[in-house]
């Protein structure tokens, strides 16, 4: 056994009198990042195994058992003491090797990504991971065919579906509210310090093309799932990038070239006519209500949708505003909009996610969310960049495990 892995003794079989309750064990690779420790390990697995697993529908449960995974052994130990984890390793392929662990789950650097996915898929583990799944959409798709090929359960983190505003959007879609969708336009972003004066709120790698960076790599992967599982597939991508902010500053102080864009505007043709414009920005100051907002109009109404709130214009509703650019508009315009109700208790996204995804892999049922639809998503930024560089609009080809 490697020097930097500890493991807990197997736990013993449960008396037959007991509720039957299954643990699966989930090897975590990249918990130490932002989003790797506070959304997946702490808010979703961690959350998860507190409050004793999952209910199945035949009244059993399903648990969980993290092995955390890492390049600093000293880290990994300092965070399994914090949560009352037993595991821990930077040994990767110990792990893999273990039939203990069941699941691996990628939370590394984009860079890193693919390696470790095929690593995986060698051991046979069922996947579940972060986006991008790769850095080019044959890769990604490549490592789809491969798990489909192993007959291997993938799933692919598709958190923004579960905010509660898009949630609330979804409703309105199923319901009819909007008639025939006209347009969607979306405003995502916020400023991110340049590290001089004050410390950024993002990696420096996010600003270096050669280290992964980029916002298309970062939030046209997002942008594709929203769009096709809500509006309709992405047909075609007319995008801008631009690097507003030449110089930034690393975790050191140290000054450097921002080789990658921080700013994409993107329009996005979908199945079905529907027109869709999203702005994405790490160089813009917020004036709206929250850091991302959706305005979707339709023939029979409207809406603004953020990662909380909606609100909704019925065409019955709609004011008849007439453009006289020689007078003061006094109409409140707002005031026409009407906020909906928070009928449900919405939890945490990404732990909702975890969960759909532990029950489909328990019960064997289909996943949509995979990595074939995670390939889709590195298409779509593979196709944004292509378009920037080259000033024209891209056609997306059609992505099949055949």
């Amino acid at each position: 056994m490697s020097e930097t892995t500890t493991l807990a003794p197997a736990a013993a079989a449960a008396s037959d009198s007991r509720p039957q309750v299954r643990e699966i064990g989930i090897i975590m690779n990249g918990v130490s990042g932002r989003m790797g420790y506070r959304q997946h390990l702490v808010r979703s697995i961690l959350a998860i195994r507190d409050q004793g697993g999952i209910e199945l529908p035949d009244g059993s449960r399903v648990t969980v058992k993290p092995i955390l995974v890492g390049r600093s052994a000293a880290k990994l130990a300092e965070l399994a003491a914090k949560h009352g984890i037993e595991d821990y390793t930077s040994d990767l392929d110990a792990a893999l090797a273990d039939p203990r662990w069941e699941i691996y789950a990628d939370f590394l650097v984009t860079k890193a990504r693919s390696s470790a996915l095929r690593k995986a898929i060698a051991a046979g583990k069922t996947i579940y991971t972060e986006k991008p799944t790769a850095e080019t959409a044959d890769e990604a798709l490549e490592l789809a065919k491969l798990a489909d090929a192993a007959g291997i359960k993938t799933g692919v983190v598709h958190d923004k579906l579960y905010l509660p505003g898009l949630q609330k959007l979804k409703r309105l879609i199923d319901s009819g509210f909007f008639g025939r969708i006209l347009s969607v336009r979306g405003e995502f972003g916020y400023w991110v310090f340049e590290g001089d004066w004050q410390p950024a709120q993002r990696p420096s790698w996010n600003y270096r093309v050669e280290d992964g960076g980029g916002i298309i790599v970062d939030m046209f992967p997002h942008w594709n799932y929203v769009l096709e599982n809500l509006f309709g597939k992405v047909e075609t991508v007319y995008a801008q990038a631009a690097t507003h902010i030449p110089t930034r500053w690393d975790e050191s102080g140290d000054p450097y070239e921002a080789t990658a864009e921080d700013a994409a505007y993107g329009i996005f043709e979908l199945e079905g006519g529907t027109i869709a414009q999203i702005n994405s920005s790490w160089t813009v100051r917020v004036n709206r209500d929250e850091l991302v907002e959706f305005h979707v109009d339709g023939t029979h109404g409207s809406a603004v949708v953020g990662l909380f709130g909606a609100k909704i214009q019925h065409r019955n509703a709609t004011p008849k505003p007439v453009w006289n650019p020689d007078l003061a508009d006094d109409h409140d315009y707002d005031a026409d909009w009407a906020e909906l109700p928070v009928n449900d208790v919405f939890q945490n996204g990404f732990r909702q996610q975890w969960e759909e995804f532990l029950t489909s892999y328990v019960l064997g049922t289909p996943y949509e969310f995979d990595l074939l639809s995670g390939a889709r998503g590195v298409l779509l930024a593979e196709a944004g960049l292509e378009s920037s560089r080259e000033g024209r609009k891209i056609a997306l080809r059609t992505l099949t495990l055949e």
